[in-house]
This record gives structure tokens, C-alpha cells and sequence, in this order.
């Protein structure tokens, strides 16, 4: 097989199912928006075939997709530099997904926990989109030959089922047209946990709102969720071993450490000894700090939703122009007769 040198390229997609969180912005948003400081091609997406896998009701997927690119774009994402569109707008995507339904193993599909958690004792219930989308989540990325995905740890499986995908397309077709992509997980706060209960993820749909930080809270209510968050009697270590056992304490320095962009170690070096009096309060001064700009700059984005369908709209293009030649030659090499 000839060699292919390919073009670093950073693809990463969020799904618009409502309500972003600070467990979004940590484990992805704020990576993505440093990435475009880096020598990568950045391209990131708004899944919205993905948010389909379960029924969605049509405006509030709108809304949803809208607000995901306003929280984006509030996060530091610039269009400029990277491009971002939403993923029904780019129809190489989902064509290259079937070819991937293709190649794809009927066991591999049955390997991936989140279909396991997600479907549950509903699995024959379920949409069919809801059980092969890993096979779409191949094709987002590999369709711009895409060599970094930024994910969280509970999406890794999905980048390594790409990864399988890509080279049983090469070695089935005696290729090296796909590229065997790296996950890259890295940095403090990527897994961003309840502030209720630290055993479980952050997540939009919790029971109480007090369980999660929105991107649309205010400074007043970020700072109310953080002072009241579950913590323990004991105040902060002198090492971050001696936390094993502590999850709600663990996952507060890990969300200040991520806010600070510096690491756990240091964020223990700095408050050693001290009560929850301290530092939750300043946590939650930092979080105000860092989260506020983005709530408003979303709220000032949002009310103007035309901006924000032409800034996907501008995307879509400068995506299609890279993805569509990738599909062209897909079908080539499995043999599709292209006569227009």
C-alpha cells in the first residue's frame, strides 16, 4: 500500500439534545478552543443526526442546535480559525456512515456499552439509529480524514471503533486512504461530576438543577450552586492520594483545576488545610470569573438566531469542500459508478 500523508486534522462533535453544561465545557469546549493554537486543521460539529437516534421535537432541536453553536462560539471557538457547521447540512457525512454500516461488524456493534446503557431492557424497542450510530460517529470523523478526536473518557470506545473501521476499510480495499485516528484525552476536569452526588457525571438531566452548572446560569447562581454543593467534614488534604474516597471533595478541585488551567496537585499545594469555608467561595468566585462572559455572550447570541444559522451555513461550505472530494474517492475505491 503506498503511503498517505495526511494533514493534521482535529474533528470533535457535540450532540444538541439541550442544556449544555459545565461538564461540556471542561471535558470539550475549553480543549477545543486551545487546540486552535496548535499546528491541527480544527473542524468541529454540531451532531444533530445524532440527536435523532431518539425522537426530538422539531423546534426544540432547533433551539438545541442553535444554542449548542452559541455556546461554542461563546467558549472561544472562532469561526475564522476552525471550521464549525452542523452535521445535516454536510450529506457526505451521513453517506459515508452507510458505507461504514458496510464495513462495520454486527459484534462490534454489540461490544459498545453506551447502546447497552442507553437501550437498556429496551433494546428491541429502540431506533436502529440508535443502535449503528458509531458507524456515523466514524464516518463525522473520517470523512474530513480527521488524525485527532479530543473526546471524554466514556467516548474512547467510539474513537477506537473508528480506528477499526478505518484500517479494515484499508485493508479490505488494499488502501491507505483512511487515517487511523488518536483520541486525545488530556488535562484536569475532563470528567466533570455532580455536585449532589460525586459517584455520578454531571449531566442535563439530573433531577435537581442543583445537581449541574449551566452554561445559561448567571453569576448569582453559579455562584449559589457552588457554595452549596455536597462536600465532606474533612478539610483539604496536603496530597491528592490522601482523597481517594472523597468524591465530592475530588471533583471540586478537579473543576478548579480545570478553570484555572493548572493541575489537581497544585490546586492541593495552594489550599492544604483548608475548610470548605474557604474554598468553595473561591471557587465559585473563579467560576463567575470564567463562566459568566460565556452565559452572557450566549444570551446576546441567541438573540439573534439568524447570525447563528449563517455562521453554520458559512461552515457547512468550507466543511463540504473538504469532505465531499473524501467521499468521491470512497466511492471510487469500493467501486460505485460516479457518472455525474
Amino acid at each position: 500500500m503506498a503511503e498517505t500523508n495526511f494533514t493534521p486534522r482535529v474533528f470533535s462533535g457535540v450532540k444538541p439534545s439541550g442544556g449544555i453544561t459545565l461538564g461540556n465545557y471542561l471535558g470539550a469546549f475549553k480543549r477545543w478552543v486551545s487546540m486552535q493554537d496548535e499546528a491541527y486543521e480544527n473542524t468541529y460539529c454540531v451532531v444533530d443526526l445524532h440527536a435523532i437516534t431518539v425522537w426530538q421535537d422539531p423546534d426544540a432541536l432547533r433551539h438545541a442546535t442553535r444554542e449548542t453553536t452559541a455556546a461554542l462560539l461563546a467558549s472561544g471557538i472562532d469561526p475564522a480559525r476552525s471550521t464549525l457547521f452542523n452535521q445535516s447540512q454536510v450529506p457526505a457525512h451521513a453517506e459515508l456512515g452507510w458505507i461504514f454500516n458496510c464495513v462495520a461488524r454486527v459484534g462490534w456493534m454489540n461490544r459498545m456499552t453506551q447502546f447497552k446503557d442507553k437501550a437498556g431492557k429496551n433494546a428491541e424497542k429502540v431506533s436502529l439509529g440508535l443502535y449503528g450510530y458509531p458507524a456515523l460517529m466514524a464516518a463525522d470523523i473520517l470523512v474530513h480524514h480527521a488524525t485527532h478526536v479530543p473526546v471524554g473518557e466514556d467516548q474512547k470506545q467510539h474513537v477506537e471503533l473508528t480506528r477499526d473501521i478505518a484500517a479494515k476499510f484499508n485493508h479490505d480495499y488494499k488502501v491507505d486512504f483512511f487515517p487511523i485516528a488518536e483520541p486525545v484525552i488530556e488535562g484536569p476536569g475532563t470528567r466533570v461530576m455532580n455536585l449532589r452526588d460525586g459517584s455520578k457525571k454531571m449531566s442535563k438531566s439530573g433531577e435537581s438543577d442543583m445537581e449541574r452548572i449551566n452554561m445559561t446560569d448567571d453569576a448569582d447562581l453559579i455562584a449559589k450552586k457552588f457554595k452549596k454543593a455536597r462536600t465532606d467534614p474533612e478539610p483539604l488534604p496536603e496530597t491528592l492520594e490522601a482523597l481517594d474516597g472523597r468524591a465530592e471533595a475530588r471533583n471540586l478541585v478537579d473543576i478548579y483545576a480545570g478553570l484555572s488551567d493548572t493541575t489537581p496537585e497544585a490546586v492541593i499545594a495552594e489550599y492544604a488545610g483548608a475548610g470548605w469555608g474557604r474554598f468553595k467561595p473561591a471557587l465559585a468566585d473563579l467560576a463567575v470569573a470564567k463562566l459568566a462572559p460565556i452565559s452572557s455572550e450566549m444570551s446576546r447570541l441567541m438573540d439573534d438566531p439568524g447570525e447563528i444559522d449563517r455562521i453554520l451555513a458559512a461552515g457547512a461550505e468550507k466543511a463540504e469542500a473538504v469532505a465531499q472530494p473524501i467521499l468521491e474517492k470512497t466511492y471510487d475505491i469500493v467501486g460505485l459508478v460516479r457518472g455525474r
